[in-house]
This record gives C-alpha cells, structure tokens and sequence, in this order.
C-alpha cells in the first residue's frame, strides 16, 4: 500500500513548483498553461521521527520509511469535463490518486501570468470544482442510463442502485461534490467503481508569497474549503524550493529563522492520513525497522497481511509494543520485563505508533 496524492490546480498556481520541492523529481516548471503534459511522478519517505529513533536503536542494515507518492498532474482550466486544454486525459489521471491537493495561487507576480486573469483563490477553488462535479455528473448518468434498463430483470440490487444514483446526481446538480454526501459503507462501495473525482479526499494548498508564509488561511478560504469537505492548508512553494536546496541538517535552522514550524511535505502528508483516516505501524530488528501505512479500524491480521499474505494466511498471534515506550525501554528484553510488551490475536484493532512482530504458520 503507498499513499498516491494527485497535485492538481489551473495552470500557474505553482504545482509544479511545489512538486520539485517536495519530491525533487525535476519536472518541467514554465510560465505557460500546459508546460505539465505526462503526470510527473515521485515516491518520497513519510516523515515520521519514531522510525528514525527505532533505526537509531537497532542500528539495522535496512530502514524504510512509509512511501508516499506525489503526481503532478496538468493545469485544469474551464472546459476540462468537455475536453478543453487537455482536460479528459488528465481527468483521468486524477481518478488514479487516493488524495487530491489543489493547489491555488494566492500571490501576486508580474512575470508570472494567471490563466483566469487575475489571482482569486476561492473562484480558482470553484472552477476546479466545477470540472470535477461535471465529469462526476456525466459519469453518474451514463450508469444510471445503464442500470435503469436492467429495472426490468426485477433485480433489487439494481432499484437500489439507481436510488443512489438519483441521489448522487441531484447532490452534484445541486454543485456540490459527492465527499461532502452522507453514505453508508454499503454505498460507497456500491460507488467504488466509477472512480468518481468529487469523492476523493481533497486538501486545498494556498500557495502564497515567501513573506505571507506564517499564519492561517484567511477566514474566507477556510469557509470555501470547508463548504467542499476539504482540508486547508498554507505553505509558499518558493520557500519549499529553498529548502529542498538545503543540506538536510540545515533546514530546521532555516525555517526556524522564518518561524515556520513544520517543512510542507510534513504538512501535506499529515493532512493525507487525516483525511485517509491512516495510522502507522513499525516493524524492528537487528535486520530491518520499517515503517507501514494501514486504514484506522482495521486488525492485526490486516496488518499482517499488508507485510505478506502468507502472514495473514497463517496468523498465529502477534507482539505489540507502543513505539515510545520501547524507545524508553531501550530493548525488547527490558520493555517485557516492564510487562509492556502484549500478546494480541486476530481481532486486535492497530493502532498509530505500534511496533508488531508476528508470529505465523505457513
């Protein structure tokens, strides 16, 4: 399992630019709409300090992090959902993604143009919108179209279905994306299949000049946010830039000096767990300590099964321990004789920060 974030946003809001920064990846950066044309892509580590310190502790040959996986995807202008630009495409490519960042450009620079005319970050938040809820609307309606003609085989799942869909197509008509719906976990999987954009979980990403780094976005753009499900957050990715350019043991000095607290790869990668409701957990050894994703609620044998599924095929039990109070402890030995080391079974709900080493049959 690997994170996958599409950055999205009308052309010239700088994502790219953040992309660079956050993945080093060197893709393409121009002033002109389209300059992104293939979806650059880039796997960096999730940053999480625990699996430094087990790593420390272990001295293992091997650590790996948690992976998460940034797309830049091609400028989206008005006309996307009907082929404008090169909107279909890369509408596409957006469907592929478990997260979406749209990015919009809320600074002002002459040599930089805005495709829209002017920089306006909630009416680019509501032209991106608009794309995605278009291309949601004629996905939904071509199944229904599809699904009504099999009402007639009597067949329940399918009025069940088309009452969904009924109500999925008046909540896009009504402009409002799907994430912002009630549905049960029975529909949403019902949904799974069409892949539909509105539903993806969203964060918009101000991208703001070097000097308005600090602070909150304005009360205005957190409500536009809020109205479509979204997470909000700020970060300037000129700034990123320069920090990507740094030798790594100098950048917490650097935005020490700009009182920014945290790097925006830190940031974007924790709005992502939030919103993918992700938990980590942590396999350590003298061989290996590696860092895993895993959805919140889900069981020890999940978490098995996510390392191998001969894991999960043949789970036994497994050892669980609290990262910290292992790092305290400062050996497996001494944390079970602190009796902090547990026994768990299948049923055993993971959670954020657990070290598990599992015991299984082939």
């Amino acid at each position: 399992m690997s994170l996958a974030v599409g950055i999205v946003g009308l052309p010239n809001a700088g994502k790219s630019t953040l992309f660079n920064a956050l993945t080093r990846a060197g893709a393409v950066v121009g002033n002109y709409p389209f300059t992104t044309i293939e979806p650059n892509t880039g796997v960096v580590a999730v940053p999480d300090t625990r699996l430094g310190r087990l790593a420390q502790l272990f001295t293992p040959p091997k650590v790996i992090p948690a992976p998460v996986t940034f797309t830049d995807i091609a400028g989206l202008v008005r006309g996307a959902s009907r082929g404008e630009g090169l909107g279909n495409k890369f509408l596409g490519h957006i469907r592929e993604c478990d997260a979406i960042a749209l990015v919009v450009r809320d600074f002002e620079d002459a040599d930089i143009t805005h495709v829209e005319g002017s920089v306006d970050p909630i009416r680019d938040i509501d032209v991106i919108e608009l794309e995605l809820e278009l291309a949601d609307l004629e996905t939904v309606s071509r199944r229904l179209e599809r699904v009504e003609k099999t009402v007639r085989l009597q067949k329940e799942k399918a009025v069940e279905m088309i009452e969904l869909l009924q109500r999925v197509r008046a909540h896009l008509d009504s402009g409002e994306p799907v994430r912002t719906m009630t549905l049960s976990a029975t529909e949403t999987e019902m949904l799974r299949d069409l892949w539909l954009l509105t539903a993806t979980p969203l964060v918009v990403v101000v991208n703001v000049a070097e000097g308005a780094a600090v602070g909150e976005p304005s009360a205005a753009l957190r409500t536009r946010a809020a109205q479509s499900g979204a997470d909000i957050v700020r970060i300037s990715a000129r700034i990123e830039s320069e920090l990507a350019e740094l030798d790594p043991a100098d950048r917490g000095a650097f935005l020490a000096d700009l009182g920014i607290e945290k790097p925006g790869l830190e940031v974007l990668v924790q709005h992502a767990y939030a919103l993918l409701d992700l938990v980590t957990f942590f396999t350590a050894g003298e061989k290996e300590v590696r860092a895993w994703e895993l959805r919140r609620g889900l069981t020890a044998v999940d978490a098995a099964g996510t390392i191998h599924t001969d894991f999960a095929k043949g789970f036994i039990r497994a050892e669980v321990c609290d990262a910290e109070d292992l790092l305290a402890a400062g050996s497996y030995n001494a944390l079970r004789e602190q009796g902090k080391q547990r026994l768990e079974g299948r049923d055993y709900v993971v959670r954020d920060g657990d070290v598990v080493h599992f015991r299984f049959n082939v």
